[in-house]
């Protein structure tokens, strides 16, 4: 069967000799995000407007400032503090009594700065096709042999992957199917946190000088595997 575009990223993140082929799919995408929004992309009327109305994480504001292209990025910024003043300007009575007589807490500018300080642009782009991909992975899973040998070949998943799969895989799968895939996914879990784990384990024996002169094996980039593995997050190495 010939593959489907949409089906592209998925094969390709599988693929991947990796220790989360989701994380994998993820970084693509959140990669993908940043080039976008600091590309052609942050002169065109409605992805500015996006950005003006969600801001940026922490996380994502740095990423957008490595990119380097800082015309770009002040001409984002200084649109997006445009929007933050008019808002706030609204919803800040002249008389500022008028507020602290109501609860602060509940007030509509607390509201609007909780709001913008938990949205992003970047985020909420990712989430638009991140939840596709995961349909996708499971359609894959069901309806093609090819895939689902690649699957069962990968280095198993994170923490927080392996918790989405168990979750949607109701949702997609039933009977055996289900069963079939809960008891797979769990084998691949179990076995691939051991097998980092006895690595981490060689890595701290390398330290010792009774095994100075053995190989390192497969230790040496054992810490900022164990890391993707438990927290879904690429730290260079």
């Amino acid at each position: 069967m010939r593959e489907q575009i949409y089906e592209i990223p998925i094969n390709d993140a599988f693929a991947v000799d990796c220790e989360c082929p989701i994380c994998t799919l993820y970084k693509t995408l959140e990669d993908d995000a940043v080039e976008y929004t600091m590309g052609p992309s942050y002169m065109e009327d409605d992805t500015r407007a996006k950005t003006d109305a969600a801001g940026f994480c922490e996380k994502h504001i740095h990423m957008i400032y490595h990119q380097d292209n800082r015309l770009g990025m002040a001409w984002v910024m200084k649109t997006h503090f445009d929007k933050i003043i008019r808002d706030v300007e609204k919803l800040t009575p002249r008389d500022p009594s008028k507020l602290l007589k109501k609860e602060l807490a509940s007030s509509k500018l607390v509201n609007y700065l909780d709001t913008l300080n938990d949205n992003c642009f970047i985020c909420n782009r990712i989430n638009d096709f991140f939840g596709r991909y995961i349909d996708t992975v499971f359609t894959l899973y069901k309806t093609s042999d090819e895939f689902r040998d690649r699957f069962r070949a990968c280095k198993g998943f994170c923490n927080p992957h392996y918790a989405l799969l168990l979750k949607l895989s109701p949702k997609y799968l039933r009977g055996s199917e289900l069963e079939d895939f809960v008891s797979l996914i769990n084998r691949m879990y179990i076995e691939n946190m051991e097998r980092v784990r006895d690595d981490l384990a060689w890595f701290i024996n390398k330290f010792d000088y009774k095994y100075q002169d053995e190989p390192w094996k497969n230790a040496k980039d054992a810490i900022p595997r164990s890391v993707i593995k438990t927290n879904a997050t690429f730290i260079s190495t």
